[in-house]
């Protein structure tokens, strides 16, 4: 596996159990039992309604593109490689969004629009991270 040079999320006890999950290619989310929501990022108290009541739930991996933006000029130096590339959040079936990338598509707004279907791939980023990320349907 070649040397990530990006930064990366850094594990904590409340979330290892997405990123165990993410490894083996499932995408989990959190949903509250108490208010009937779904979101991410993984955390134990809902934000919408601040329970506790919540467990973790598999996600189709099936979404929409909410948002998205091109970028053209690498935040950091570890991106000057990848520019330009698509970040966006992508509302999953259920109702919570996700930021991630899409992948897999020419980064040109011709190729994207809000409303497109995506589904979930996973990049093994390191030995210990894998990062979902979002290829359009079909």
């Amino acid at each position: 596996m070649a040397e990530y040079t990006k930064s990366l999320p850094i594990p904590q006890p409340e979330s290892d159990f997405y990123w165990e999950k993410a490894k083996a290619h499932e995408l989990w989310l959190t949903h509250c039992d108490d208010c009937d929501s779904t979101y991410f990022y993984p955390r134990p108290i809902c934000p919408g309604c601040f329970s506790r009541n919540t467990k973790p739930m598999q996600s189709s991996g099936k979404g929409t593109i909410y948002t998205y933006a091109i970028v053209h000029r690498a935040p950091l130096p570890g991106w000057r490689d990848d520019v330009p590339y698509i970040v966006a959040q992508v509302e999953l079936e259920g109702g919570a969004r996700i930021p991630t990338n899409i992948v897999g598509v020419e980064p040109d707004p011709a190729n994207l629009k809000v409303g497109m279907a995506v589904e979930v791939v996973f990049d093994d980023v390191t030995e210990k991270i894998t990062l979902p990320k979002f290829k359009l349907a079909g």
